[in-house]
C-alpha cells in the first residue's frame, strides 16, 4: 500500500455551474497528469454525447471542452493509501479543500463520478460545502454493468444544471 498525493489541479473557470467528482485519479491518470486519462474510461465520451459534440482527445481540448460547458471537475481525495487503481483499497483519505472552487463560481449542483466518489463526500466534504451531491454511475472501465448507451442516459441529468 503506498501513499499518494493528488497532484492535478482542478479545471473550473467563474462561469463553472457544476461540479464533477471523482475519487482519485488511476494510475494512468497519474501518469499523464490530467483527468481520466485511462483510454477505457468513458468519462470523456459520455460527457461528449451528453452535450452534443465530437469527443476531445488531447488534454486542451479537454479543458476547453469543460470550461465551454460550465464544467468543474476534480477528485474528493486529496492523498490517500492506495494500491494502484482500486477504488476500495483506499484508506487514510486526506480530502481536497472544493470550498476553493464553490466559493469562486456559482455552482449549481454537485455530482460524484461513482459511489466511492458519492461516500467519501458525504462522510467529509458535505457538511463543509452546504451542498448535496447527485450519485451517478462510474464511467470507469471497472463499471461493466453499465453500457456507454445506459451511462449517458443517467448522466444526461447535467444538461439541467450545466447552462443555468
Amino acid at each position: 500500500m503506498e501513499t499518494v498525493k493528488h497532484e492535478i489541479p482542478p479545471i473550473y473557470n467563474k462561469n463553472s455551474k457544476i461540479l464533477i467528482l471523482g475519487s482519485f485519479p488511476s494510475v494512468k491518470s497519474r501518469e499523464n497528469q490530467f483527468f481520466y486519462h485511462h483510454p477505457q474510461n468513458r468519462f470523456w465520451r459520455v460527457l461528449s454525447c451528453v452535450v452534443g459534440v465530437e469527443t476531445p482527445s488531447s488534454i486542451e481540448e479537454k479543458k476547453k471542452f469543460l470550461l465551454d460547458n460550465n464544467i468543474a471537475v476534480w477528485d474528493v481525495i486529496a492523498s490517500c493509501e492506495i494500491e494502484g487503481s482500486s477504488d476500495s483499497s483506499i484508506k487514510n483519505v486526506v480530502v481536497n479543500d472544493l470550498n476553493k472552487i464553490i466559493k469562486s463560481c456559482d455552482i449549481k449542483q454537485i455530482f460524484c463520478n461513482g459511489g466511492k466518489s458519492y461516500d467519501l463526500y458525504k462522510k467529509y466534504c458535505e457538511k463543509n460545502t452546504g451542498l448535496r451531491a447527485i450519485k451517478l454511475p462510474s464511467t470507469s472501465p471497472a463499471n461493466a454493468r453499465f453500457s456507454l448507451e445506459k451511462l449517458i442516459g443517467e448522466w444526461e441529468i447535467l444538461k439541467n444544471y450545466i447552462y443555468l
